[in-house]
């Protein structure tokens, strides 16, 4: 397995089992120093691949109680309302900016610690839109969960299967992800490092001034592709005008 991808791989043979009926579906998954030891991977790694498991609506992690598999995978994108890139992010800034702000006071260390070693994946080179997305959905959603309020971790949950199932919403945010790396690497260790303190105020400020600058970003790359097909439109248009006056 590469490291860049540890958590995902260790999900993939998690997902493989569950199709096997290795784990069937509304059993209890055994617990993380068990399948740390059966993957050779640490119980972080073990974590990590069970909120993204949760996210793709594979399993169900029940605080106090374990990890589940869950009885039905999620639908597709067309139960999905259609939303722009910036309504989501909007939405987004909302609950879990508060998310943040619930999970700070009460927030495990093994949590901080999914979450630091999330953030050093974020920094490697080479990691291509799928990775991150991956990486950045499990960081905020393991925030979400942090939170322990079911309702607003079924509500980001939801918000990420908008962020990575509809295609518009793919394109915009792949037109900013590989242009502002550094800033939006600083901004989560904000937010960890808010989180760390258990400072509920500087944990939702700093994931608000995350999403403030990525709706910037957004709305930035949006001009710029504007300009372009306008740019394109004329000088088609142009073409088009020049032909018809030598033919005429």
């Amino acid at each position: 397995m590469t490291n860049r991808r540890l958590f995902q791989d260790v999900a993939e043979q998690i997902v493989a089992l569950i199709e096997e009926g290795a784990f069937p579906r509304g059993s209890r998954l055994p617990g993380e120093r068990e399948l740390s030891e059966r993957f050779g991977v640490s119980r972080v790694t073990i974590r990590e691949a069970e909120i993204a498991l949760q996210a793709s609506g594979r399993l169900q992690i029940k605080t106090g109680s374990g990890v589940y598999v869950a009885d039905r995978p999620k639908g597709g994108s067309d139960h999905l309302p259609i939303v722009s890139a910036f309504e989501l992010t909007e939405a987004r800034a909302l609950f879990e900016s508060e998310a943040a702000a619930l999970a700070a006071p009460i927030i495990s260390d093994g949590d901080i610690a999914v979450l630091r070693d999330l953030l050093e994946q974020m920094s490697r080179d080479g990691l291509d839109d799928a990775a991150l997305t991956a990486i950045d959905q499990t960081f905020h959603l393991t925030i979400a969960s942090a939170s322990g309020n079911k309702a607003i971790i079924h509500v980001i949950e939801t918000l990420w299967r908008l962020r990575t199932e509809l295609p518009e919403v793919r394109r915009t945010h792949s037109s900013v992800c590989h242009h502002d790396s550094t800033q939006r690497h600083d901004e989560h260790g904000a937010i960890v490092e808010a989180l760390a303190r258990r400072d509920a105020q500087s944990a939702r400020l700093a994931m608000r001034q995350h999403f403030g600058r990525l709706l910037e970003a957004m709305l930035d790359a949006t001009e710029q592709r504007e300009i372009a097909e306008l740019k394109e439109r004329a000088a088609q248009s142009r073409a088009r005008f020049t032909l018809t006056t030598r033919l005429s």
